[in-house]
């Protein structure tokens, strides 16, 4: 067992006793980083917020005043968010998928959101109607039949069309992925990354520098990130960057997705991380993370986040809990050789179980109706409780800043 662990196993177990009193519901400590540097990424997946308010969510601070999330956000000290951006996120009658149904004009009024409290914006191209992540790489509806020559210049296209309706409305991304969780590869089976019979990395290397080069070609400044699951995983990480970096794929930044229950413990991150950005001469950011604050469920549908997830990762599931992983995870990151780890972003802190914003249509209103459930596998992983009310660890983006 860790010393950490058993350090927090023997507090918790006093407390138990009340040889230790408990801490403050309403209070979190964490130590400052040394050496955090002034332009550390400390992030946040807005992508549900649009359809949480639009199904009645609200957000209030921790005194009970209803607020503008993005604006608590802010004065607590994030200063990045991520949008997800799906083609077209409808059925054939219309009908939303949800999970965000995030389309164009969702994302951009999240973004100008988010520019008006003075945060940079990363945008995160899925190319599909839906969730993309290493076990589906599903094409949009309206690319199904497009041969690989057709899909590659569709990539294109699509790419510098949204960023150029971004920049029309003042919304245009600091950053830009080009795709989500690329591992398995995108836009299914041209661009898988394994088991199509031959030429898969030639294929994705072609999409993803269409992708890429449409960035380019908009605005240069724009970051580009590339992003892989299992941020633990130094040997698919090689395999697929050294893949895509000998066909030339043009990008800046490494981004990983890392979840502490899922992906093991901080010594594989760390050293994955160590490793891939002096390997390809490039930053890394750890784009997806998250903690629970209860094993509680704050509605029907079972929740991703348990008490095994607990047991695995070792922090108490609470607020102190959940400011402790971020801070710690922050150091790791601050802490990769030659200054190249970049920051974080949290993933889903605003999911809190409003009805009619599940994480699909499978789970939309009359699931509810029929069943009660809300369906939403993420509250206990936000940063607000299940009515809305902020969680003392949003503290922590503040406490951790020298």
């Amino acid at each position: 067992m860790k010393k950490w662990m058993l350090v927090t196993v023997v507090v918790f177990f006093l407390m138990g006793l009340g040889i230790l009193p408990e801490a403050k519901a309403d209070a979190i400590s964490v130590q400052p980083i040394n050496g955090l540097q002034g332009d550390f990424i400390k992030g946040a997946d807005i992508s549900m917020l649009a359809e949480v308010e639009r199904s009645g969510g609200r957000y209030f601070d921790q005194n009970g005043k209803q607020v503008d999330p993005l604006k608590l956000l802010k004065e607590k000290g994030v200063n990045y968010v991520r949008i997800r951006l799906w083609n077209h996120p409808y059925d054939n009658q219309g009908r939303a998928y949800n999970g965000g149904t995030n389309d164009l004009n969702t994302a951009i009024a999240l973004s100008k959101r988010a520019k008006a409290q003075n945060m940079k914006v990363l945008l995160d191209f899925h190319y599909s109607d839906f969730w993309t992540d290493p076990g589906k790489q599903f094409k949009p509806k309206a690319w199904a039949s497009l041969s690989q020559n057709d899909l590659v210049k569709a990539v294109g296209t699509y790419t510098g069309d949204v960023l150029k309706a971004m920049r029309a409305q003042n919304a245009l991304p600091n950053m830009v992925q080009v795709g989500n969780e690329l591992n398995s590869g995108m836009l299914w089976p041209n661009g898988k990354s394994w088991g199509e019979g031959g030429g898969e990395f030639d294929r994705l290397a072609a999409l993803l520098k269409a992708g890429t080069n449409a960035v380019r070609s908009v605005d240069s400044n724009i970051n580009i990130m590339l992003h892989l699951a299992h941020g633990g995983d130094n040997g698919a990480s090689r395999w697929w960057f050294d893949e895509i970096t000998k066909r030339g794929v043009s990008f800046d930044t490494i981004g990983l997705s890392y979840y502490p229950y899922w992906d093991g413990e901080f010594s594989g991150l760390t050293n994955n991380m160590n490793d891939i950005s002096a390997r390809y001469h490039k930053d890394v950011i750890v784009v997806e993370t998250a903690y629970g604050f209860t094993t509680a469920n704050g509605d029907n549908l079972e929740n991703s986040f348990n008490q095994d997830s607990v047991k695995t990762a070792g922090y108490p599931a609470s607020p102190q809990g959940q400011a402790s992983f971020i801070r710690d995870l922050s150091e790791k990151i601050s802490q990769v050789k030659n200054n190249r780890g970049k920051g974080f972003f949290y993933w889903e802190p605003l999911w809190i179980p409003a009805k009619g914003a599940p994480w699909s249509s499978q789970y939309g209103l009359a699931y509810i109706q029929t069943t009660g459930t809300v369906g939403n596998a993420w509250e206990n992983q936000a940063m607000f409780d299940f009515n809305g009310k902020a969680l003392p660890s949003l503290d922590v983006f503040k406490q951790m800043t020298p």
